[in-house]
């Protein structure tokens, strides 16, 4: 990159990301009841399904709701086993998941978000814009939370559902590699398409359009970047699609680029050892040395603080919309 060139910046968002806006909302949280995370999602969607007879022949005796749960991981386990009804099983799961995230969800008006509009508040300043120009969005999260503060500050989301939508010249890409709930009535190619998600478990395919098109764009949009920042995302073994396509970026781009993990410290160290192949891993406090505390409660909102007051001081944050709330 030439010298003074402003960085290349692209965002990946997991559902920690959403969590965090709840978490903002309500720091008192009860995570078991209202949290987003993987966990939170697994245990209530484990205990609904063990209240289905049909759900729980042959399954009762891996159907406990104690330690560490991973619904993708029990989905897959199922999937792969082909017991008797198994379609029936996973199915069920899968349609739970998505009602358990739209509940939650609806109950909180996401209209009160705002940790993710603030974030693209920063993006639209012009001192920010001289040190970094975001190229792209990447989700791995079915909701619609960044798809709204998107459209406040860049328009219609630019999915790149076609081949049509790959100019580098247009919006911003936002490209949902698993797919979204709100994608039942979408322009594709001049008519309107219901695009189905690609479901939590094992037989995940990223073939067929439009997830192609989506996939590929986000591996052109790796290869131009400086840092890619992996907001509220572990990046689950579970999902090895998606750190193939991380490895390929690196191979195809000839050298390394920054993965900042905003998330706590410890869940960054356990991707750094997890992945420690990647080079340019930096956790929450490498990121940025002026976070005093490697564990807060709320790392998205911390980092972009801190990010903030950096990057446009405090004088001119006073008179923003979102970043003057956090």
């Amino acid at each position: 990159m030439p010298e003074g060139e402003p960085k290349k910046i692209v965002y990946l968002f997991g559902a920690g990301a959403t969590h965090a806006e709840l978490q903002n909302l309500d720091p008192d949280l009860v995570e078991e009841k209202s949290g987003l995370l993987i966990g939170n999602v697994s245990s209530r969607v484990i205990e609904k399904a063990r209240r289905d007879d049909r759900y729980m022949e042959e399954v009762a005796m891996v159907s406990a709701t104690s330690g560490s749960l991973n619904i993708e991981l029990l989905i897959s386990l199922i999937e792969n086993s082909k017991i008797h009804d198994w379609e029936y099983k996973i199915g069920r799961l899968k349609t739970l998941v998505q009602d358990d995230i739209e509940d939650v969800l609806s109950k909180v008006r996401p209209g009160r978000f705002f940790l993710h509009k603030a974030l693209f508040e920063l993006h639209t300043h012009d001192s920010c814009k001289r040190e970094e120009d975001l190229i792209g969005l990447i989700s791995l999260n079915y909701d619609d939370v960044l798809d709204r503060a998107y459209e406040q500050y860049f328009g219609r989301p630019n999915y790149c559902l076609s081949l049509e939508d790959k100019s580098s010249s247009g919006p911003i890409p936002l490209l949902k590699l698993h797919g979204s709930f709100n994608w039942k009535r979408q322009m594709v190619r001049g008519r309107w398409r219901k695009i189905e998600i690609i479901p939590l478990g094992a037989a995940k395919t990223y073939l067929h359009a439009p997830y192609g098109f989506i996939w590929s764009r986000a591996l052109e949009i790796l290869i131009r970047c400086d840092k890619l920042r992996v907001i509220g995302c572990s990046l689950s073994p579970n999902d090895a699609h998606l750190i193939d396509l991380l490895f390929k970026a690196h191979l195809e781009k000839g050298r390394a680029f920054e993965l900042e993990i905003i998330s706590s410290t410890e869940s960054g160290e356990v991707i750094r050892r997890n992945y420690g192949f990647f080079r340019g891993i930096k956790t929450l406090v490498d990121v940025d040395n002026s976070i005093a505390e490697a564990n807060p409660a709320n790392p998205f909102k911390t980092w972009l603080k801190h990010k903030g007051v950096r990057m446009l001081g405090e004088p001119t944050i006073i008179g923003t919309r979102y970043l003057r709330k956090i």
